[in-house]
């Protein structure tokens, strides 16, 4: 990485987007000092972070990794999200009680007798999640918070985390699927060679042609759509549902669904 110039501000969510090696997980890892820079700084809150007071930018900022099984060390889901209060010196009764209500804020309270380890990868992820918000983070940082998971998995996760930003707290997050970018961040950064390309609302990144081809990236299918469909100079949707939108408008009625074919069924 170099002369990379990112923040993270109050209640936002923020995508980094880029290639494999274009420096995303590398930059996440900064923002709660796993990793500290050689050159530069890195404040949070006000306060410039070092080798020695990495527990100031650990307490403002969770990290829920890409790997939800670095995360998951205690024999039960409870006795893991309790794991790191206990660690601060809360006591027994009280950290439960915040583990509970965690797990309840991302809909995982009927996991806290499972087995950590026996769960899906987006049990795990919400599990990882919990116990990042029972320490009561400002920033909640996800590395590729969909990767393995299916699609039914996918939302569930997705809607966890616009819940986590509803309640006041920013969500800094890395990923390859640029179709869930548009639909939760507030803002993009593009990241190639190691540093931020660009930056910007994901209507102005998604249709900068010379942004995105910087990073080897292709646009949303809905921004490519509108391209093909003349809209991208006027409405510029980038999700799915403001398409859909825009073509209702356009045409002054509800999409009709089409005919099927002799011989071709439904799934």
């Amino acid at each position: 990485m170099h002369d990379v110039d990112f923040s993270v501000y109050p209640d936002e969510v923020v995508a980094l987007v880029g290639g494999n090696g274009a420096g995303k997980s590398t930059l996440l890892e900064h923002l709660n000092a796993t990793l500290v820079p050689d050159d530069g700084d890195l404040v949070v809150d006000g306060t410039p972070i070092t080798e020695d007071n990495r527990e100031v930018a650990r307490e403002a900022v969770g990290f829920v990794f890409q790997d939800a099984d670095t995360q998951l060390v205690a024999p039960t889901v409870l006795d893991d999200v309790t794991f790191g209060l206990q660690n601060h010196g809360v006591p027994v009764d009280e950290a439960r009680e915040r583990a509970r209500e965690a797990l309840a804020t991302v809909d995982a309270t009927h996991l806290e007798d499972r087995i950590p380890h026996y769960l899906s990868g987006g049990e795990k992820r919400l599990v990882g999640l919990a116990g990042v918000l029972v320490l009561e983070p400002s920033v909640v940082v996800l590395d590729e918070p969909l990767a393995g998971l299916d699609p039914e998995r996918s939302q569930l996760v997705a809607d966890r985390i616009q819940r986590v930003h509803a309640d006041g707290i920013s969500v800094v997050l890395s990923t390859h699927d640029l179709e869930f970018a548009a639909e939760v961040a507030d803002r993009v950064c593009v990241m190639a060679d190691g540093n931020v390309a660009g930056s910007g609302t994901p209507r102005e990144v998604f249709y900068d042609d010379a942004l995105l081809a910087a990073a080897n990236l292709h646009p949303p299918s809905a921004v490519r759509v509108a391209r093909d469909a003349g809209l991208a100079t006027t409405t510029r949707p980038v999700t799915e549902a403001e398409l859909v939108a825009v073509l209702t408008d356009t045409t002054g009625s509800e999409p009709v669904e089409q005919p099927v074919p002799d011989g071709f069924g439904r799934d």
